[in-house]
């Protein structure tokens, strides 16, 4: 049973800092964050591949958000500087059971916690 749990979301002014902290039960070859807003689509924000490290990054997270994940632990985190306001969104942690791609839509990945909520105003 693959459990994701989120946690480190929470209220923050635009330009401040928060980090998200995934546990998984397992890792799996890709593990990556995607945030949902009131109305939008689920987009993905960044992922790793947990073998090499290798990162990727939406446009829109370049620059601010750092990936990272600690394979000894199973975990995984979400360092988010310079925080905005469009960055208010619900949060989850995603692992895929195959590589990571370059384009790896949400519907690639096979498990997802229930996520953390990030308001910034």
């Amino acid at each position: 049973h693959v459990q994701l749990v989120e946690s480190g979301g929470g209220s923050v002014r635009a330009g401040g800092s928060l980090t998200l902290y995934c546990a998984a039960s397992r890792f799996f070859p890709c593990m990556g964050w995607f945030r949902q807003a009131p109305g939008n689509r689920r987009e993905g924000v960044a992922r790793i591949a947990t073998g090499s490290g290798n990162t990727y990054y939406a446009d829109s997270a370049k620059g601010r958000f750092t990936i990272s994940r600690d394979n000894a632990n199973d975990a995984l985190y979400l360092q988010m500087n310079s925080l905005k306001p469009e960055d208010t969104a619900m949060y989850y942690c995603a692992a895929n059971r195959y590589p990571c791609m370059v384009d790896d839509p949400s519907h690639k990945y096979n498990y997802w916690g229930q996520g953390t909520q990030v308001t910034v105003s």
